[in-house]
């Protein structure tokens, strides 16, 4: 029997969690030169173009997900001239003994079915690691198409792109 899966805000409660889920070597090495966030300072700060949520299993969180408009984030990380009412999603499954369990595809579901529930999102981008080959195969099962290699600062990434049409 597979474990149910379910998504909430996550809140200040949840940063210890998240700072060990950090210094998972697997989250770590996937996160690219991106340092460990600061749960403490981000979680209560509420803008209308993030969402950070947790990924509860039957009740107990596993993992943690970020949905943000790539064309309001104020970083402008994904460039200037990204379009608008896409949505971009940053995942991990906090313990390795999640991993592996299908629960990714499971909250990758989930935040799917949110990011699209607005009709003005044509698509959800997302940002591998290009060594991180299992994440590549795991997005691509899931309907991602590449787009192409884009450096983000240090990190050597492939795009994706799923575009509503190809969704479900």
């Amino acid at each position: 029997m597979s474990a149910r899966v379910a998504l909430r805000l996550a809140t200040l409660a949840d940063a210890a969690l998240l700072r060990r889920w950090d210094r998972e070597p697997d989250v770590a090495a996937s996160s690219g030169d991106d340092d460990s966030q600061d749960w403490e300072a981000e979680l209560p700060r509420a803008v209308p173009w993030r969402e950070f949520l947790i990924a509860e299993a039957d009740g107990r969180p596993v993992g943690v997900l970020q949905i943000i408009d790539p064309a309001e984030e104020e970083s402008h990380y994904w460039g200037a001239g990204v379009a608008p009412d896409l949505r971009a999603i940053d995942i991990w499954i906090g313990d390795a003994a999640d991993r592996g369990r299908g629960l990714g595809t499971q909250i990758m579901r989930a935040a799917l079915a949110r990011c699209f529930a607005d009709a003005r999102v044509p698509a959800v981008l997302i940002d591998p690691l290009e060594s991180n080959t299992r994440a590549r195969r795991f997005y691509e099962r899931l309907g991602f198409r590449a787009v192409g290699p884009r450096r983000f600062g240090n990190d050597d990434c492939i795009v994706y792109r799923l575009d509503r049409a190809d969704w479900r």
